[in-house]
């Protein structure tokens, strides 16, 4: 194995692969030449080092991009981080839509097991959801669920309960928010019945709720008001008790992966991720949108900077209208709350070799591979048109990840340098960037996509991650899943009363 990668030829950085110590040399193609650098300093691995001398505000250029400008002069073989970079982005920007021409591929279709609903959609789960409307009754629908799987049997998988902080002393957009995801979950296909569990004095009640959810199968979707119950948990248990009966008479059976529907995530990131594990989603998004499939991209804030590679891929001047007012209500979201729009990354991230947003951004937007923008969703939309999508929602992982479950993804995959071993809603497939974090947290990473710099090609590891997410649609749980782990987080922004 290498110890560095260039990656693209524009490019005056190399990342490190591997640690390189101070007066290590390593040859290099740059600039149409070969030429030795020599490490002027020990550069940690998935952090970057100069190629050639920048001078103090000169463009630092990676992926082919600038990511930042340097705030010193920088030495050939020095190491480029926080320190001796800074971003260059603005804040509000005008944009104009330049179309690039994308190829549309078809290839041929493939089947997983899944489960047809009586609504024309489709699960990779069979499990049944018991939804609260108000935090006040969180652990009464975690008590519910805890006695109900004793009654699981036959297809059903699990019963689950997702607690939440919210549905009542909420304003404006928050109320509209919760009543929106808990809505789009209710109606979420992996669920094969749904218990709707009300406290009765919330403002998100109810009666409240069902207009969010719109026509429901009441065998498969039921409801129980607390405060109306002698025992809530008994009654509740024998409601479910029938959701089960209900949910027992579907069976795995072949369908298109055409139907479909992946989120894409990253959380955690290092110097790799734009190198392993983003580019290799990306490919996979591709590949599943070639064979009729959707994938949805969310966390905006994390496409600053990188936001004009999406908008002109964007399908007509429609969908780059949307886009650009996608990105701008998010920058307007944080200035109406006074803070900077192109903060650094996290701590984890600076650790792992990210220096600014622009370096964070160019790799997590690779996650979208090269197909067309197709859709462009609002928060707490539901996924319409096959295809490449984008969903508004900030870079919480949790935040994220839910709101990619609530937009129909049936999956989510999620790409990390650092780990984590939460979950949403929906199966989450963590996909590490380097091998070393697979090894250690083996019971949390499902896919290592390290190997790609370790002599595995992205044709391999391509379609070694299509074959998984085919299995994990067919019902092969994720680390997370096996952990019993189910996590849901709603995007709060406003006044609690």
């Amino acid at each position: 194995m290498q110890n560095f990668l260039k990656i693209n030829d524009k490019d005056n950085v190399v990342v490190a692969l591997v640690p390189i110590s101070q007066g290590e040399e390593i040859l290099v193609e740059w600039d149409g030449r070969k030429k030795t650098v020599t490490a002027g300093q020990d550069i940690p691995a998935g952090h970057k080092m100069a190629i050639c001398d920048i001078k103090k505000g000169g463009e630092v250029i990676k992926y082919g991009y600038r990511i930042g400008n340097a705030t010193e002069d920088i030495k050939e073989g020095e190491w480029i981080h926080t320190h001796n970079i800074k971003t260059a982005l603005g804040e509000l920007l005008d944009y104009t839509y330049e179309p690039v021409p994308v190829e549309e591929k078809r290839t041929e279709d493939v089947t997983f097991q899944g489960f047809q609903r009586p609504d024309g959609k489709v699960g990779v789960r069979n499990e049944i959801w018991i939804i609260p409307t108000v935090g006040c009754v969180n652990n009464v629908a975690t008590a519910i669920a805890r006695a109900a799987n004793a009654f699981v049997k036959g297809s059903v998988e699990e019963v689950i309960a997702f607690p939440h902080p919210y549905g009542c002393s909420q304003m404006g957009d928050d109320q509209e928010h919760t009543r929106t995801i808990l809505a789009d979950l209710i109606n979420h296909p992996n669920a094969g019945g749904v218990l709707v569990l009300g406290l009765g004095c919330e403002n998100s009640n109810i009666d409240v709720l069902k207009s969010y959810i719109g026509e429901y199968d009441e065998n498969r979707v039921k409801f129980l008001v607390a405060q109306e119950c002698e025992d809530e948990i008994v009654q509740a248990v024998e409601i479910i008790k029938g959701l089960i009966d209900y949910a027992a008479g579907f069976e795995r059976e072949p369908i298109s992966v055409s139907r479909l529907v992946v989120g894409m995530k990253c959380g955690g990131s290092d110097g790799l991720s734009g190198i392993t594990a983003n580019p290799l989603v990306g490919q996979f998004s591709d590949l599943l949108i070639s064979k009729g499939g959707t994938t949805i991209l969310t966390e905006v804030p994390e496409m600053f900077g990188a936001e004009t590679i999406l908008m002109n891929r964007c399908a007509d001047e429609a969908l780059f209208e949307k886009t650009v007012a996608l990105i701008n209500d998010f920058k307007n979201y944080f200035k109406s709350h006074n803070q900077t729009i192109y903060e650094n990354p996290s701590p984890g991230n600076k650790k792992g070799g990210i220096s600014t947003l622009e370096d964070k951004s160019l790799g997590c937007t690779q996650k979208s591979g090269s197909a067309q923008v197709k859709g462009v969703l609002a928060y707490g939309e539901t996924v319409k048109t096959p295809g490449l999508n984008l969903l508004s929602a900030p870079g919480n992982d949790l935040v994220a990840a839910t709101a990619l479950a609530a937009a129909g993804a049936h999956i989510v995959l999620f790409t990390t340098g650092r780990g984590t071993p939460f979950a949403s809603p929906v199966p989450t497939m963590k996909i590490s960037t380097n091998s070393g974090l697979a090894g250690r947290k083996s019971n949390w990473i499902d896919f290592n996509a390290g190997v790609l710099v370790e002599g595995s090609t992205m044709a391999e590891e391509t379609k070694k991650l299509f074959d998984y997410v085919v299995e994990v649609a067919s019902g092969k749980q994720v680390c997370s899943e096996a952990a019993g782990f189910h996590d849901m987080a709603i995007f709060k922004q406003g006044v609690t009363l």
